[in-house]
């Protein structure tokens, strides 16, 4: 009877490590159409992403086929001048370009040695030269935050961190999952 109990839990426990994240994922992509279709209210499920999507797409056209570069400049430092709105803005704009523009900053995966008996840390190296605020030899990391996509930058001397053999997005997949994730 005992191995039989044994042997009902362990199906259980895999039924919770395959139904909850399931069940959690669905709900999280059902809760945004839904936010967004009551916003956007046409009458049938997923028009406001529907809209979204197109919205979006549609500004990148336009963006990039009838505003030319010195345009789209002139309005980043129009918008970079206003006081307050500057720092949200460019904030913003900043980490939005590190994941989807062309020069994307979190590509380089490294391990930064703490100094604390043997501990060491992942992150992503950021920026290679801190010369400009009077930081010669050090470089900025940035540290993702385990199940968040919040994180903090810290400043590290160059010989503290080794690259990593690992691609970036398997990087971020095992720093943001708390280091669950499988590695590759």
């Amino acid at each position: 009877m005992n191995k039989f109990l044994k042997l009902l839990l362990n199906y259980f426990f895999k039924g919770i490590l395959i139904i909850i994240p399931l069940f959690a994922s669905g709900y999280v992509i059902y809760y945004g159409i839904t936010r967004v279709d009551s916003i956007v209210d046409l009458g049938f499920p997923g028009a406001g992403v529907l809209i979204v999507l197109l919205t979006l797409t549609l500004t990148g056209f336009m963006v990039t086929t009838f505003i030319t570069e010195p345009i789209f400049n002139y309005f980043d430092k129009l918008m970079n001048r206003v006081p307050l709105f500057k720092l949200i803005y460019s904030s913003i704009r900043d980490l939005l370009e590190a994941f989807v523009g062309e020069d994307k900053k979190f590509n380089e995966p490294v391990l930064v040695d703490m100094g604390q008996d043997g501990i060491r840390q992942i992150g992503f190296l950021t920026q290679h030269d801190l010369k400009a605020i009077g930081l010669e030899g050090d470089v900025a990391v940035y540290f993702p935050l385990s199940y968040s996509f919040a994180g903090k930058v810290m400043i590290v001397p160059r010989e503290k961190i080794q690259a990593l053999n690992m691609k970036a997005s398997d990087a971020m997949k095992f720093l943001v999952s708390g280091g669950v994730s499988e590695l590759a």
